[in-house]
């Protein structure tokens, strides 16, 4: 339906836009390696997600989803890392963040698995 909002859609961009500048952050201060991968799984977890509302079946679509939870959990892990280590910056906006789209991604899942 055209111009329906889809939260989980909407929470992934802007989420993979503030993984964006805090990776440029992360690089202003050389911290290249974590950098990388923090961009590579964090604006993974929406690219997914964006797939997956294309999927062929409801089965493709779950596995999509789930695709992108193991995106968000890496994500989590550089989080945390950035967040233990006392030479890195860290954001407890992006924690938040993270948590809050891996609960609607979470209840997604387990409303379309339900629903078979």
């Amino acid at each position: 339906m055209p111009g329906r909002s889809n939260v989980v859609v909407e929470k992934s961009i802007q989420f993979s836009l503030l993984i964006i500048e805090f990776t440029e952050l992360l690089e202003s201060q050389r911290k290249f390696v974590v950098a990388k991968q923090l961009l590579k799984s964090g604006t993974s977890i929406g690219a997914n997600i964006h797939e997956a509302q294309n999927a062929e079946s409801r089965a493709d679509f779950i596995h999509k989803m789930k695709i992108a939870v193991k995106e968000l959990e890496e994500t989590k892990y550089w989080l945390t890392l950035c967040e233990k280590s006392k030479s890195y910056p860290s954001s407890l906006m992006l924690n938040k963040q993270v948590q809050e789209l891996g609960l609607i991604m979470y209840k997604i899942i387990s409303t379309s698995k339900s629903n078979k």
